[in-house]
């Protein structure tokens, strides 16, 4: 692919100096290690720590900059650093005379990544034009422990309310998560109590905005596309992670009173106010984050299937 290539000529192209380019990408590396860090105080590891385990971003990644499609970086240093899927090419330097730049290579990175591209695509429209549910209380994290023994609970963490007391929150409540990353890791017995069997195949027809899970998982598709997100709003789609797993894990059964965090008592009205309050923020937070994520993979020339769910 050159620089006369159908991409380079229907979308106008960013040309970055070296020192343009090298200045973001400290930016982002500083802010990226910001995140590293707190997620690694001893207190903030049963909430923040979980965004480096249950995804599969490691902090090395995360501190790496992504100019995105349409970009070009010039520079001899751009040739070393920018490798899979970039490309080299030429544009007009300050004199008028052509330099040389890479870019992201976007035939190869859709040679290689196009199925899953489509179907992040597939995925971010459906749920963006879907009406948000708010009514599950995040009743996902209580159904993860349900009738289960200490050993067997993923977190070596106190129940705010006892086996028991927990046990009777979710008997007492209509169940109804519809994320199947969130449903597959519920406890045997609870399983039957959730109005919906969500699975891997019915995630574009179910997945919803006001899950946190789903909304979440903006980071998780982020980095899927990456290098062709720009580092800017991956490190945007992680720090709304970052704030809905605290939520998450504040309304969930655990007591973490020892780790400096107060609980959302989900079982209470006033609780699920509270809860309900900051779950639309954060469905609205990650509408505008789909939309972005969306506009990128519109620059790669990929639209969503017309036989996708919606």
């Amino acid at each position: 692919m050159d620089s006369s290539s159908p991409f380079a000529t229907a979308h106008p192209r960013t040309v970055l100096t070296e020192r343009e380019w090298q200045e973001r990408a400290a930016r982002h590396a500083a802010r990226a290690e910001e995140f590293i860090r707190s997620a690694q105080r001893p207190e903030a590891r049963p909430v923040e720590s979980f965004l480096f385990t249950y995804y599969s971003y490691r902090p090395a990644q995360l501190r790496r900059w992504h100019p995105g499609p349409g970009v070009v970086l010039l520079g001899e240093s751009a040739r070393n650093v920018f490798r899979r899927w970039y490309r080299t090419t030429t544009v007009p330097g300050p004199s008028g005379d052509p330099v040389t730049g890479v870019e992201l290579d976007v035939a190869a990175f859709l040679a290689d990544r196009g199925k899953a591209v489509r179907f992040i695509a597939d995925l971010l429209s459906a749920v963006r034009a879907r009406s948000a549910n708010f009514s599950c209380f995040a009743l996902h994290e209580w159904a993860m422990v349900y009738r289960q023994s200490p050993e067997e609970r993923r977190h070596a963490l106190p129940l705010r309310l006892g086996a028991e007391g927990t046990d009777r929150v979710v008997e007492s409540h209509r169940i109804r998560c519809s994320h199947f990353d969130a449903f597959r890791f519920f406890t045997a017995e609870a399983r039957p109590l959730n109005q919906l069997q969500p699975t891997r195949e019915s995630q574009i027809a179910l997945d919803q905005p006001g899950c946190l899970h789903a909304t979440m998982d903006c980071y998780k598709w982020a980095y899927k596309l990456s290098p062709a997100v720009p580092g800017e709003l991956l490190l945007d789609c992680f720090a709304l992670a970052r704030d809905i797993r605290e939520l998450d894990m504040r309304a969930s059964p655990y007591d973490l009173s020892d780790h400096g965090y107060a609980p959302v008592c989900i079982e209470t009205p006033e609780g699920k106010a509270e809860f309900t309050a900051a779950q639309r923020e954060f469905s609205e937070r990650g509408q505008v984050l789909r939309d972005r994520l969306l506009a990128v993979i519109a620059m790669l020339g990929v639209e969503r299937s017309p036989a996708a769910a919606s």
